[in-house]
């Protein structure tokens, strides 16, 4: 503390991100990165914009990216709203549309930025708490309310709702802006963006950094009628006005565009992340129908802190969440064949 600080700092509960260690020979399955690298169409732009034109301001507004992103989901470049990261786009979603005067809904267990963004804007909230199978059931949100967040899939869990489901969300809370959080959504659901068509309700929010590969280049994106999308727009320039540099523009375009690299990429990934379930319920493990790059999965017989433990000791990395009702479990991000085989081999070692 500090006789400097702003009242509100005291309150605030900081999200932890994950873990970026220095261990030799990592196996690093604990932060939902894409093993498999970025489009190298996305790396030549970014080289070009490097080279050519870094003594320049970049494009405020990221016309050429927010086309790009209107021509793959058939919607106007004026329903696209880009920032830095889609943490960054959630936050401006946040301030400009989910603080009301009643509570604003979300998962009790979901995505540990949004309590954080509820402390930071002071937003009230309710939690909803998941089903037993750790599912989300659309009639628990059938209250009074300010807004709906949720993810889909939900994070940690990796368990996916229906595009039926979210319609009937969406449909349900006319008066109620619903902002759908579609991290993962590209390893097996099916997006709600076409939904934003018929409902002015409706945000939806994607990120570069999981079926892009373009975690460490800060992009994501929102997408819903322009109403929705003039909000964000007045929080950001009212914020940062350059939120996206010009190498970030031209890579996440050029990932955008290449639509054959992404087919490939999280083709792999679908295909290891079943591979990697079979395996772990061959040992004993629960394993959640998982529709992310990742599965969550615990052990009956082993505390998820004491394998998680061992899994280090082993230059293995996955993450644990020691909070109620799953404790026991870990998340377990997809690697490569070869970093997978190595958490296989770790966990014949310790379950």
């Amino acid at each position: 503390m500090s006789k400097f600080w702003s009242p509100i700092v005291e309150t605030l509960k900081p999200y932890v991100a994950g873990e970026q260690p220095r261990i030799a020979d990592l196996v690093k399955l604990n932060t939902n990165e894409n093993p498999y690298g970025p489009s190298p169409k996305a790396i030549a732009a970014m080289q070009a914009a490097v080279t050519d034109s870094l003594k320049l301001y970049p494009d405020p507004s990221a016309l050429g990216l927010r086309q790009a992103i209107a021509r793959v989901y058939r919607v106007e470049p004026e329903e696209v709203f880009v920032g830095n990261g889609s943490d960054e786009v959630l936050a401006h979603a946040f301030a400009a549309l989910l603080k009301h005067e009643k509570p604003l809904l979300y998962p009790d267990i979901t995505y540990s930025f949004y309590p954080t963004y509820c402390g930071l804007f002071g937003i009230e909230a309710v939690e909803v708490p998941l089903k037993d199978d750790y599912t989300i059931d659309i009639a628990d949100y059938r209250r009074s309310c300010g807004a709906i967040i949720l993810p889909n899939p939900n994070a940690p869990t990796g368990i996916g709702l229906p595009l039926s489901a979210i319609e009937t969300l969406v449909s349900e809370h006319p008066d109620q802006p619903v902002v759908v959080d579609e991290a993962y959504i590209d390893f097996g659901g099916e997006s709600a963006v076409p939904l934003t068509r018929r409902y002015d309700s409706l945000l939806v929010v994607h990120t570069l950094s999981k079926s892009r590969s373009l975690a460490g280049l800060r992009v994501g994106y929102a997408i819903g009628q322009r109403p929705l999308i003039d909000a964000l727009e007045r929080v950001k320039d009212s914020f940062n006005s350059y939120p996206l540099d010009r190498v970030a523009q031209a890579g996440a375009t050029a990932a955008i565009e290449d639509v054959a690299w992404f087919d490939e990429t999280r083709g792999k990934v679908i295909e290891a992340r079943e591979r990697v379930a079979g395996a772990l319920r061959q040992r004993g493990f629960e394993v959640l129908p998982s529709q992310a790059n990742f599965v969550f999965a615990r052990h009956p017989g082993h505390s998820g802190a004491d394998i998680a433990r061992g899994l280090r000791e082993r230059a293995v990395l996955v993450r644990h969440f020691g909070k109620p009702r799953i404790s026991d479990f870990l998340r377990i991000t997809i690697g490569t064949p070869e970093e997978c085989d190595r958490l296989v081999a770790a966990l014949d070692e310790l379950v």
